[in-house]
């Protein structure tokens, strides 16, 4: 197979380049374009020997070690869609993917890295991420990864090493982060949270960039010299598998029966109905995003203060703030 591996490098470069330009258009690194180079550099297609693409009735496999040519080509091409690729099913549920590249790019940019930061990744999935980050900081001791099993670390470690790369790799559980390479400048998650992780804020140096996933938005907090947290949401929605371990999965989405149609079928109310679940019922959820002129996520925020969080409307200490688990 070794005539026709040259040919699939050719192949993957192509779909490669090809990205990039998706994502040029889309305007994801305008404002630091330093992560342009870093996608174009670092291929995506080593961290995804196989990956799973969903069609009627389940999954189906495209692997790298396809038997048919025209299979390798297709696993080729399809590394490189901008789009998350299922990476580890169990019992048929998705536990592991690489995430959409155009929105690793707008989390990287959001994420503000600087020369010489220390950078946590909490949901390591298939070591992409954590390699775009070593390639961006040029020194991979600066990059700790973390995620629940082994399952999923050991084969990210390989793929690491295969592409060049050797950030610290540990297995165990993101909630509790990795106090052990601690502090850090930047934490960036890849997975859904319920909450911040009290354990986060504490590892976090003065000034850190937090950038995570919270009820289905992109929550982005700084860290000051007390140990405060505050942000807002990015505009950007964001779906990931979710956080496993000490930490709960989100619950459940809370029902809209007897809400206006509008209110089932608009995203912005949705993102306040599981902004403030358990803290205010549909009905009044719904009078409050009407009164506030049907704000979209960027009105929302949230403080992490000692033990206590909590999001917020337009203002951390205005009216409008419910408490976080």
């Amino acid at each position: 197979m070794g005539a026709y591996d040259s040919e699939l490098t050719a192949v993957a470069a192509e779909a490669r380049a090809a990205l990039i330009r998706q994502i040029d258009r889309d305007g994801a690194w305008r404002t630091d374009p330093v992560w342009r180079q870093t996608f174009a550099e670092v291929p995506r297609h080593l961290f995804v020997p196989y990956y799973y693409v969903g069609v009627l009735g389940g999954y189906e496999r495209h692997a790298a070690d396809d038997p048919d040519p025209a299979g390798r080509e297709r696993w080729a091409r399809g590394a490189y869609a901008d789009a998350p690729l299922a990476t580890r099913l169990h019992d048929g549920e998705l536990v592991s993917s690489s995430s959409q590249p155009s929105l690793m790019a707008r989390m990287l940019v959001a994420l503000e890295v600087r020369d010489g930061d220390r950078v946590l990744e909490v949901g390591t999935g298939t070591g992409y991420n954590a390699a775009l980050l070593a390639h961006r900081l040029g020194d991979d001791s600066l990059v700790t990864t973390v995620d629940m099993e082994p399952e999923i670390t050991e084969p990210a470690r390989q793929n690491l090493a295969r592409a060049g790369y050797h950030p610290v790799v540990v297995t165990g559980d993101g909630a509790r982060g990795v106090p052990a390479h601690a502090p850090y400048d930047r934490i960036m998650a890849t997975c859904m949270l319920p909450t911040v992780p009290r354990a986060w804020i504490a590892q976090c140096a003065p000034g850190a960039r937090i950038i995570a996933p919270l009820n289905n938005g992109l929550l982005a907090l700084d860290v000051d010299d007390t140990g405060r947290a505050e942000g807002r949401f990015l505009s950007t929605g964001a779906y990931f598998v979710p956080l496993r371990g000490e930490s709960r999965a989100p619950a459940e989405p809370v029902s809209t029966r007897g809400l206006p149609g509008r209110a089932r079928e608009t995203e912005s109310f949705r993102f306040l109905l599981g902004l403030v679940r358990g803290a205010l019922e549909p009905t009044r959820a719904y009078a409050l995003w009407e009164d506030a002129g049907m704000p979209d996520r960027e009105r929302y925020g949230v403080t992490v203060s000692g033990p206590r969080a909590w999001a917020w409307l337009d203002d951390p200490e205005g009216p409008h703030a419910w408490p976080l688990p």
